[in-house]
């Protein structure tokens, strides 16, 4: 297994540590541990891809497993915020209905020895996502500690808003993008 995929399984690794962390009630300071673990593995994610590319180490594992990856990691986040009560379930089905459905057509192209690759649209949508999840641990952590002032709470909570609904309409655009330009891949499997 090349550096670029051991990262790749290395986010994956994270994932149960920052759920845990998250969800934990033994740490004070749990939104900041596990912001740094999301970032950690946020950056892990920039990583493999650079490496891959720069060293021609590009596999089909990492075209597979480094978007799969993304998708726990973020997947994961969204869950925990929803049953802290951080996030809108209704927003986080529209996003893991894309996610799901996205996996869903590269599996059927993989069957027929097709690998699709992210493209710009998606790798925003990523960006965004990550971007919404470490501003609302980063602001949780902050109010929790009483760091940020009560009466900035309410532009945190618009903030926060804000974020998550730039992440939601990305990750629409991102999924309709991706049915079109792959269309055939499901089309021929009807």
């Amino acid at each position: 297994m090349n550096l670029p995929n051991k990262l790749t399984m290395f986010r994956v690794a994270l994932i149960p540590v920052f759920v845990w962390l998250m969800l934990s009630r033994v740490f004070y300071w749990k939104f900041l541990y596990a912001l740094i673990v999301f970032a950690a593995a946020s950056i892990t994610d920039y990583l493999d891809g650079h490496i891959a590319r720069r060293d021609g180490l590009v596999t089909d594992f990492g075209k597979l497993m480094d978007p799969l990856a993304d998708k726990l990691l973020v997947a994961s986040a969204l869950i925990a915020m929803v049953s802290l009560g951080f996030a809108p379930a209704v927003s986080v089905i529209i996003i893991l209905a894309r996610e799901f459905a996205v996996t869903s057509i590269r599996l059927i192209a993989a069957s027929s020895g097709r690998v699709i690759a992210a493209d710009i649209w998606g790798k925003m949508k990523t960006v965004s996502q990550m971007i919404w999840i470490m501003s609302v641990l980063l602001i949780r952590w902050l109010m929790m500690t009483s760091m940020l002032p009560i009466s900035l709470w309410d532009a945190a909570d618009l903030l926060m808003t804000l974020l998550m609904a730039v992440t939601t309409v990305l990750t629409v655009i991102s999924g309709v993008n991706y049915f079109v330009k792959n269309k055939d891949c499901f089309m021929g499997s009807m």
